[in-house]
């Protein structure tokens, strides 16, 4: 059996936790996956948002129990349809409860990074076709002016969109989430939308906060794409599959310098959008044309089906690093795992290899706080360090959130740590039975 060692990070490391609104708070508000939620067939389980954690209310518990297992970083949402319920119409109430809850997450010495976009429009924005609307994306930025003014004491780190990738292709290539488009043209041109969206933002950002400290940033999903083989062929289409879906994005949202098939009626000047590079990293996948194929056979596999490749988030970082010399920051890493069976040695695997091999890493965001309603998935999908119960809504802490625990209080992982969570079993008995053999 694998010999595991301890490891440190030799460096100021911050270990934190993410959520996205739509997935925790609950209650009704009218935005796209509410309505999405109500189609049938659309949600794995038939689950909606509806329920979700009912974070709107157990906030303070929340927060509670995050402090209780010693996280000091937090990465949440704002949903912009509870802000922004009707067009041009804000709720001070609802910008008032998040306040609260800036406000108790400050007294807790838990340091938040709002995140202004995470996949939900507001039902009448999704209406009028979102950023493929006219002045679509001037309707989000007005959005994004409106908040930050509101909200601009109590934080200063940003994630302005999640994903626009996944959103794009998941939204208007595969027509797996709403609106449910199937269009490659329209697909890469939300992309480009929301590239342009995120160095307005950028920009509105750091206007409003003029000489005071505030990073910026944006979260994409990176995969490590392989082909089904060594062909000639395969390695040009996979080498394709990697700009349309995460390089070229990238490059466009950092620099302003976009190339076909990313483009814009307006150009930017050239320059740097971002003050951190987000990295949301879960998965190698094998892709044939714009199919993917199963993993590997004998390869490691969440409940999801995804493989479990560690070494896929050190190849990501040093790519991306390498490109554009910025502070990195990985925004979600995380495995579905409901029996809680291996995800103590997930975090122990990719959290080894950043402490070891990335040196530019500075913060890490563990997808997900607490199980939640998993986009198409429903609840179906167990990404949580704790673990709720939906009918009841109580939470318990995985063992693996205990892991996770004692990783921040020793700033890595110490041999007592590898003799609890990951005992050597006896194998006496298999030995015996080979002699008889």
């Amino acid at each position: 059996m694998e010999k595991l060692e301890p490891f440190f990070f030799d460096r100021p490391f911050g270990l934190g936790t993410a959520t996205a609104p739509t997935q925790i708070e609950g209650y009704e508000t009218d935005n796209s996956w509410y309505d999405w939620a109500e189609i049938p067939g659309k949600i794995a389980d038939g689950s909606s948002p509806l329920r979700a954690n009912e974070h709107w209310v157990r906030w303070k518990a929340d927060i509670d129990l995050m402090a209780k297992m010693g996280i000091r970083y937090y990465r949440l949402g704002l949903e912009w349809s509870r802000i922004e319920p009707e067009e041009g119409k804000f709720d001070e109430s609802a910008v008032a409860r998040y306040r609260e809850e800036l406000l108790y997450l400050r007294k807790k010495e838990i340091r938040p990074l709002i995140t202004l976009h995470h996949f939900s429009n507001p039902s009448w924005f999704e209406a009028r076709g979102a950023f493929c609307s006219a002045n679509g994306s001037g309707v989000f930025l007005r959005y994004v002016r409106y908040i930050v003014t509101k909200i601009e004491d109590l934080c200063s780190e940003y994630v302005t969109l999640n994903e626009p990738n996944v959103y794009a292709a998941n939204g208007y290539l595969f027509g797996l989430w709403p609106p449910g488009v199937r269009s490659f043209i329209r697909s890469v041109s939300v992309m480009s939308r929301l590239a342009g969206c995120h160095i307005q933002a950028y920009r509105i950002i750091h206007e409003i906060y003029e000489n005071r400290a505030v990073h910026v940033g944006f979260a994409n999903h990176y995969r490590i794409f392989r082909a089904p083989s060594e062909g000639f062929l395969a390695q040009i289409g996979i080498k394709w599959i990697e700009y349309l879906f995460q390089d070229g994005i990238t490059r466009f949202m950092i620099t302003g310098r976009f190339s076909f098939p990313f483009g814009l009626p307006f150009t930017f000047r050239k320059g740097t959008y971002c003050d951190f590079i987000g990295i949301n990293y879960y998965t190698r996948c094998t892709m044939k044309g714009l199919t993917e194929l199963p993993a590997p056979p004998h390869s490691d596999k969440n409940d999801l089906g995804w493989e479990i490749y560690p070494d896929g988030i050190r190849m990501t970082v040093q790519k991306y690093y390498n490109r554009y010399p910025l502070p990195v920051f990985i925004t979600e890493n995380g495995t579905a795992d409901a029996s809680d069976t291996f995800r103590a040695r997930f975090l122990y695997d990719h959290l080894r290899t950043l402490a070891l091999d990335c040196p530019y890493v500075s913060r890490y965001y563990h997808w997900t706080f607490i199980d939640n309603f998993e986009w198409a998935e429903g609840e179906t999908a167990r990404f949580g360090l704790v673990e709720n119960d939906f009918p009841t809504q109580r939470r318990t802490i995985r063992q693996s959130g205990r892991f996770y625990s004692e990783i921040i209080k020793n700033n890595g992982v110490t041999d007592p740590m590898i003799q609890e969570y990951f005992p050597v079993r006896d194998t006496s008995e298999t030995r015996g039975a080979d002699e008889k053999d």
